[in-house]
């Protein structure tokens, strides 16, 4: 059974991580261990238990222990399970309770750039990539949309940044993901593509990219985009067709767009 806790003090340490510790300070909580992060929503925290994520407490409005987070708590053993009405919780979170709970959990296991890549056909390759809503929304659709993994690349934000979180809806717990090295994506076999805009781009259409075994699509940052070094070394690059003057999308829109069109058909 949940160890049931009524808050009757907001300076109490062991709710810093709901409201006064930042997403750096939450990577890096307990180091050297893997740090924590929060899962917002009863189906979010579901997600992440499926995962295998490992949930150290709670923080709840009281109907949620009898209502849809119920069977969270029969999951959770006996960590402590904060509590108390919504309109003392806004004091300590400073917003609302997505759904009512929040669950502070252990960082997962990431496979290693190899263990993604030895099966997968589909990656995305993010590269400084720095709001956090934009990879939470790439993550879900390269998990919708048939992607076999994503790869954080280099100034990219973390998947597990609680904004990210919530606007993947749990999908970064759906779908394998790990931070990209200086490992090469040749060597498992993958042709790669840059989105940007150049004169030698070719359309998302061409028949080329769909006949691709293995496909790794970059994408770039909101404003800048890729690194020229990036789309020098890629074997393609590749845009979106566009109409009525519109010379671009939003990073996010146009990953569900790529990502639906370059999918692996086999």
């Amino acid at each position: 059974m949940p160890h049931i806790i009524e808050i009757t003090d907001f300076s109490a340490p062991e709710l810093d991580v709901y409201g006064r510790l930042s997403e750096p300070q939450l990577l890096h909580f307990n180091e050297p261990k893997g740090g924590l992060f929060i899962a917002e929503s009863p189906k979010v925290i579901l997600r992440a238990l499926d995962k295998g994520c490992r949930p150290l407490s709670l923080l709840a409005e009281p109907k949620q222990l009898s209502g849809e987070g119920s069977q969270i708590l029969g999951r959770c053993g006996h960590i402590p399970v904060y509590t108390a009405q919504p309109e003392i919780l806004i004091n300590l979170t400073g917003f609302y309770l997505t759904r009512g709970m929040l669950c502070a959990m252990e960082r997962p296991h990431l496979p290693s750039v190899k263990e993604l890549c030895t099966h997968a056909r589909r990656v995305a390759v993010l590269e400084n990539v720095m709001n956090p809503t934009n990879v939470g929304a790439i993550i879900r659709s390269a998990a919708a949309l048939g992607m076999d993994g994503v790869l954080i690349g280099q100034g990219s934000s973390d998947p597990l940044y609680r904004r990210a979180i919530r606007v993947s809806m749990g999908t970064v717990f759906q779908i394998p993901w790990t931070y990209l090295g200086d490992e090469t994506l040749s060597d498992f076999g993958f042709k790669t593509a840059a989105m940007a805009l150049r004169d030698q781009s070719v359309s998302i259409e061409d028949p080329a990219l769909v006949s691709e075994k293995k496909l790794a699509v970059f994408l770039g940052s909101e404003g800048d985009g890729l690194a020229d070094s990036t789309i020098a070394a890629c074997d393609y690059t590749v845009k979106i067709p566009m109409f009525h003057g519109v010379d671009s999308l939003n990073v996010a829109a146009a990953s569900a767009v790529v990502f639906w069109q370059l999918r692996s058909r086999t």
